[in-house]
């Protein structure tokens, strides 16, 4: 697999930029710009005819026709009769709720944009970057490598290696912007998703699949990277943030902590507790939604009925939104949200507006939900394939960067491939260590147990 193959699959839509960027009727029908209701309005903003009544507050009476079109109702109810009998004998099959009215993102004068899809470079007024060749090469490298990681995983699960694994493909932009935004000594609590952000805290790949694997726990001291254990737990690694991020508080420090988590955890309960109680003492948190568009099989329109980072404001923070195929936009961003909540003026909630291209996990089948003009309105435009455009129109790679890029990417996966196969499976009494630190009864019984139920088994062996 080339990192220039890469880029070409995921860009395989026709749907041009024009007919992406343009709202779809399906999304904002029977709502004003602000998210109002519009019934009984018409597009100037006057009463339409439905709206239309008399001063009794009841609708006119319609007037009398002259005629009656006898013969044109008998056609009518004829072609009616035989649509009806039709429909009844070849039943149509229910579609997946990811409508076509759904395959163009929603964008406006809110989202914080600083790379369009084509790759040509645009400021905005208050997220202001100057980055050089080499920074834009890193990221890129960042992308693709986070990238091919995440294929090899995936290409090993259904292998049999792994039991289960989640996929990243299309959100690398969201997580390496983010990442690379960070100082050392901030600290970062994840889901189970933020493979490109635990690559840019300098947590080796490999240490991310034992979990998978069923042999560990989490792979990685938190503690020497500031990257804390994968949290399966929806929506409650919001609040082990926010009192992380108050401790941090207490202690004087002038770190920032950041919180991942998707669109479908903005519905959790935690999530909620944790922007009230970070909200309340100023904590200094960067809550980072991924808003990927789907919670599994639910599409976020069926989480909310506004824009997810307006929600910050109903808890007394800002919130923004951010192109989240982006990468210069969510670096930018975060990087400006970061020193904001070090400054001590409290929490700020990110929402990267992104896209999950694969499945929810390796056990999920999109195909089942989505439909496929979505998934291609979003890869034409692909974060990779925006950037690389991107180092093109500036001259910023030649092919001997590329070509390097590719062999590095070729190494890597080879590594994955040969750490998992090898990795040891875990001491079956090591699971009774790290429970209480000065010992437990309880716990000691259960240990003197299990040692007897394994060696039962060395009994039987030596007969």
């Amino acid at each position: 697999m080339t990192v220039e193959s890469t880029s070409r699959d995921t860009a395989r839509s026709t749907t041009t930029q024009e007919s992406t960027d343009r709202p779809s009727a399906g999304r904002t029908r029977g709502r004003t710009a602000e998210g109002k209701p519009t019934a009984g309005k018409s597009t100037s903003g006057k009463p339409g005819p439905t709206a239309t009544k008399s001063a009794t507050g009841k609708p006119p009476a319609r007037k009398a026709t002259a005629k009656k079109a006898t013969a044109g109702k008998t056609a009518a109810k004829k072609s009616a009769a035989k649509k009806t009998s039709a429909s009844k004998a070849s039943p149509k099959k229910a579609a997946p709720r990811g409508t076509a009215a759904r395959t163009a993102p929603a964008e406006g004068p809110e989202m914080v944009q600083l790379l369009t899809p084509e790759g040509e470079r645009v400021e905005h007024p208050d997220y202001p970057l100057t980055i050089s060749h080499e920074e834009l090469r890193g990221l890129y490298r960042d992308m693709v490598l986070s990238r091919r990681f995440d294929a090899e995983a995936t290409a090993l699960q259904r292998q049999g290696e792994l039991g289960l694994w989640p996929s990243m493909l299309g959100q690398e932009a969201a997580q390496i912007g983010s990442g690379r935004a960070l100082r050392a000594d901030d600290y970062v609590f994840p889901t189970y998703r933020e493979h490109g952000v635990a690559w840019c805290r300098g947590v080796d790949p490999t240490q991310l699949l034992g979990m998978f694997r069923g042999v560990n726990h989490g792979g990685w001291d938190p503690n020497s990277n500031n990257f804390h254990l994968y949290t399966i737990v929806i929506g409650s690694q919001t609040l082990h943030a926010a009192g992380y991020a108050m401790g941090v508080a207490k202690d004087g420090g002038d770190a920032a902590v950041m919180a991942y988590f998707g669109d479908g955890a903005s519905s959790q309960g935690d999530v909620a507790e944790a922007f009230t109680f970070a909200a309340v003492y100023q904590a200094p948190v960067v809550f980072f939604c991924q808003n990927n568009q789907w919670a599994i099989s639910e599409p976020t329109e069926r989480q909310t009925r506004v824009p997810l980072y307006q929600r910050a404001q109903g808890y007394g923070f800002p919130g923004l939104r951010v192109d989240g195929n982006d990468v210069l936009a969510v670096l930018a961003a975060t990087r400006a949200a970061a020193e904001q909540t070090r400054s001590g003026q409290g929490p700020v909630l990110i929402e990267a507006f992104t896209y999950r291209m694969g499945a929810h996990t390796t056990s999920d089948d999109p195909t089942r939900y989505r439909r496929q003009e979505e998934l291609e309105s979003w890869e034409a435009r692909d974060p990779i394939l925006r950037l690389r455009r991107h180092l093109d129109r500036e001259g910023a790679a030649d092919e001997a960067f590329h070509s390097a890029l590719e062999a590095e990417s070729d190494t890597l996966a080879r590594r994955v491939r040969e750490s998992i196969r090898t990795m040891p499976d875990p001491e079956p009494m090591a699971m009774f260590d790290h429970i209480y630190a000065d010992g437990h009864t309880l716990v000691d019984e259960e240990r003197a147990e299990f040692a007897g139920y394994l060696a039962s088994f060395a009994d039987h062996e030596g007969n």
